[in-house]
Protein backbone atom coordinates (compact mmCIF):
# COMPACT_ATOMS: atom_id res chain seq x y z
CA UNK A 1 0.00 0.00 0.00
CA UNK A 2 1.58 3.56 -1.06
CA UNK A 3 -0.46 6.62 -0.29
CA UNK A 4 -3.62 5.40 0.11
CA UNK A 5 -3.08 3.02 -2.87
CA UNK A 6 -2.54 -0.93 -3.37
CA UNK A 7 -1.05 -2.88 -6.53
CA UNK A 8 -2.55 -6.00 -7.16
CA UNK A 9 -3.27 -8.30 -9.87
CA UNK A 10 -5.57 -7.00 -12.58
CA UNK A 11 -8.86 -9.29 -12.74
CA UNK A 12 -11.61 -9.20 -15.17
CA UNK A 13 -13.85 -7.26 -13.31
CA UNK A 14 -11.31 -4.39 -13.77
CA UNK A 15 -11.30 -4.20 -17.43
CA UNK A 16 -13.81 -2.02 -18.32
CA UNK A 17 -11.91 1.10 -15.73
CA UNK A 18 -8.70 -0.06 -17.24
CA UNK A 19 -9.83 0.35 -20.93
CA UNK A 20 -11.25 3.78 -19.80
CA UNK A 21 -7.92 4.60 -18.72
CA UNK A 22 -6.19 3.29 -21.58
CA UNK A 23 -8.47 5.82 -23.73
CA UNK A 24 -7.68 8.84 -22.55
CA UNK A 25 -4.28 7.66 -21.91
CA UNK A 26 -3.02 6.46 -25.69
CA UNK A 27 -4.48 7.42 -29.23
CA UNK A 28 -4.38 3.75 -30.29
CA UNK A 29 -6.25 2.29 -27.18
CA UNK A 30 -6.12 -1.74 -26.82
CA UNK A 31 -10.00 -2.75 -27.11
CA UNK A 32 -11.20 -4.74 -24.02
CA UNK A 33 -10.56 -7.90 -26.23
CA UNK A 34 -7.22 -7.77 -25.88
CA UNK A 35 -6.87 -6.94 -22.15
CA UNK A 36 -9.33 -9.67 -21.75
CA UNK A 37 -6.90 -11.59 -23.66
CA UNK A 38 -3.82 -10.93 -21.51
CA UNK A 39 -6.20 -12.44 -18.45
CA UNK A 40 -7.77 -15.54 -19.49
CA UNK A 41 -5.21 -17.02 -22.56
CA UNK A 42 -1.54 -15.13 -22.76
CA UNK A 43 0.40 -17.10 -19.84
CA UNK A 44 3.24 -15.09 -20.46
CA UNK A 45 1.33 -11.62 -19.41
CA UNK A 46 1.69 -10.08 -15.99
CA UNK A 47 -1.11 -7.59 -15.54
CA UNK A 48 -1.02 -5.52 -12.64
CA UNK A 49 -3.24 -2.63 -11.64
CA UNK A 50 -3.07 0.25 -8.71
CA UNK A 51 -6.41 0.42 -7.06
CA UNK A 52 -7.38 3.26 -4.90
CA UNK A 53 -10.33 2.19 -2.54
CA UNK A 54 -12.22 0.08 -5.24
CA UNK A 55 -11.38 2.36 -8.29
CA UNK A 56 -8.88 1.18 -10.75
CA UNK A 57 -5.95 4.10 -11.21
CA UNK A 58 -3.09 2.85 -13.09
CA UNK A 59 -2.58 -0.21 -14.98
CA UNK A 60 0.61 -2.30 -16.34
CA UNK A 61 0.62 -5.05 -18.59
CA UNK A 62 3.99 -7.01 -19.07
CA UNK A 63 4.92 -10.38 -21.28
CA UNK A 64 7.59 -12.12 -19.04
CA UNK A 65 9.14 -14.21 -22.15
CA UNK A 66 11.95 -16.56 -20.52
CA UNK A 67 14.14 -14.23 -18.52
CA UNK A 68 13.15 -11.09 -20.03
CA UNK A 69 10.01 -8.73 -19.12
CA UNK A 70 8.66 -6.51 -21.87
CA UNK A 71 6.86 -3.86 -20.64
CA UNK A 72 3.52 -3.74 -23.02
CA UNK A 73 1.21 -1.17 -21.26
CA UNK A 74 1.87 1.12 -18.77
CA UNK A 75 -0.76 4.17 -18.25
CA UNK A 76 -2.04 6.35 -15.31
CA UNK A 77 -5.56 7.91 -15.27
CA UNK A 78 -5.31 11.47 -15.33
CA UNK A 79 -6.43 12.61 -12.66
CA UNK A 80 -4.09 10.55 -10.62
CA UNK A 81 -0.50 11.67 -12.46
CA UNK A 82 2.98 13.11 -11.41
CA UNK A 83 2.35 10.75 -8.08
CA UNK A 84 4.66 8.21 -8.60
CA UNK A 85 2.09 5.91 -9.41
CA UNK A 86 3.09 4.75 -12.93
CA UNK A 87 6.51 4.87 -11.61
CA UNK A 88 5.61 2.04 -8.37
CA UNK A 89 3.59 0.00 -10.87
CA UNK A 90 6.83 -0.33 -13.01
CA UNK A 91 9.02 -1.16 -10.05
CA UNK A 92 6.41 -3.75 -8.62
CA UNK A 93 6.73 -5.75 -12.33
CA UNK A 94 10.22 -5.34 -12.42
CA UNK A 95 10.92 -7.03 -9.25
CA UNK A 96 8.18 -9.53 -9.25
CA UNK A 97 9.51 -10.52 -12.85
CA UNK A 98 12.92 -10.54 -11.33
CA UNK A 99 11.61 -12.77 -8.67
CA UNK A 100 10.23 -15.05 -11.55
CA UNK A 101 13.52 -15.52 -13.31
CA UNK A 102 13.70 -12.20 -15.38
CA UNK A 103 17.16 -10.88 -16.15
CA UNK A 104 16.46 -8.01 -18.38
CA UNK A 105 13.74 -5.66 -19.55
CA UNK A 106 12.63 -4.06 -22.81
CA UNK A 107 9.92 -1.25 -24.31
CA UNK A 108 9.22 1.08 -26.34
CA UNK A 109 7.50 4.32 -26.33
CA UNK A 110 6.60 7.38 -28.66
CA UNK A 111 9.89 9.69 -29.48
CA UNK A 112 7.69 12.54 -28.08
CA UNK A 113 6.32 11.16 -24.68
CA UNK A 114 8.97 12.67 -22.88
CA UNK A 115 7.74 11.71 -19.62
CA UNK A 116 7.82 8.16 -20.02
CA UNK A 117 11.36 8.04 -21.13
CA UNK A 118 12.48 10.31 -18.29
CA UNK A 119 10.84 7.65 -16.30
CA UNK A 120 12.43 5.14 -17.50
CA UNK A 121 15.95 6.24 -17.78
CA UNK A 122 15.50 6.91 -14.32
CA UNK A 123 15.48 3.02 -13.93
CA UNK A 124 18.47 2.75 -15.87
CA UNK A 125 16.72 2.14 -19.26
CA UNK A 126 18.93 2.54 -22.23
CA UNK A 127 18.13 3.37 -25.62
CA UNK A 128 18.96 0.55 -27.62
CA UNK A 129 17.11 1.62 -31.07
CA UNK A 130 14.55 3.02 -33.03
CA UNK A 131 11.19 1.66 -35.02
CA UNK A 132 10.64 4.31 -37.83
CA UNK A 133 7.27 4.89 -38.76
CA UNK A 134 5.89 2.92 -35.98
CA UNK A 135 3.01 4.47 -34.45
CA UNK A 136 -0.30 4.07 -36.90
CA UNK A 137 -2.06 6.64 -36.22
CA UNK A 138 0.75 9.76 -36.82
CA UNK A 139 4.02 7.75 -38.40
CA UNK A 140 5.61 8.60 -34.92
CA UNK A 141 8.90 7.12 -34.18
CA UNK A 142 9.07 4.30 -31.19
CA UNK A 143 11.72 4.49 -29.24
CA UNK A 144 13.24 1.06 -28.51
CA UNK A 145 14.59 0.47 -24.60
CA UNK A 146 16.62 -1.88 -22.51
CA UNK A 147 16.91 -2.58 -19.00
CA UNK A 148 20.24 -5.22 -19.45
CA UNK A 149 20.55 -5.89 -16.45
CA UNK A 150 17.33 -6.35 -13.21
CA UNK A 151 20.09 -6.11 -11.27
CA UNK A 152 21.18 -2.82 -12.21
CA UNK A 153 17.71 -1.52 -11.67
CA UNK A 154 17.90 1.98 -10.31
CA UNK A 155 15.34 4.16 -8.31
CA UNK A 156 15.54 7.44 -8.78
CA UNK A 157 13.02 10.49 -7.71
Amino acid sequence: MNDGYAIRKMTLDDVEQVVAIDQVSFSLPWPARSFHFELTDNLASRCWVADWDGRVIAVIVAWLLVDEIHIATLATHPDFRKRGIGRSLLLHTLRSAQEEGALTSFLEARASNFAALDMYRKFGFRESGRRLRYYKDNGEDAILMALESLDDLKVEG
